[in-house]
């Protein structure tokens, strides 16, 4: 079920953080995200974040702020059983516009995107990690 994310999810949550990260994309150094990862477990708490909880094992999230989806994470164990999609559509069905930012190398993501409906409004370089995106918008 998809529920509201609680301080007592933060763990849960920042572990599918930095492990989805990690897996999706290799093309950016480790260090990258765990240098991060504090400043993402504050803003957790400025963002709505929305979990998919199953007997109280978080198997996913999305993160919004605003009309923007800062990240997708779901388990590894559970990708591919439409957990992103239904977090997709939880977030559609409040936001008349969506918006995100996707590396280009990450060919999953902008698959996933693509399918659901985003559009590529842009490309750009992440200065963070000088790695091409593409910003994609949905209405």
């Amino acid at each position: 079920m998809i529920r509201e994310f609680k301080i007592s999810d933060t763990e849960q949550v920042m572990k599918l953080w930095l492990s989805g990260n990690e897996d999706a994309h290799p093309f950016v150094q480790k260090e990258y995200w765990h240098f991060h990862y504090s400043e993402v477990q504050e803003a957790l708490r400025e963002a709505s974040v929305f979990v998919y909880d199953s007997d109280g094992k978080i198997q996913g999230f999305i993160g919004m702020i605003d009309e923007y989806i800062a990240g997708i994470f779901v388990d590894r164990n559970f990708r591919s059983q439409r957990i992103g999609t239904q977090l997709l559509n939880h977030v559609k069905s409040r936001y008349g516009k969506l918006s995100l930012e996707v590396y280009i190398k990450n060919t999953r993501a902008v698959s996933f995107y693509l399918k659901e409906k985003f559009s590529v409004l842009s490309e750009s370089i992440d200065e963070d990690t000088g790695e091409k995106e593409y910003i994609m918008i949905w209405q």
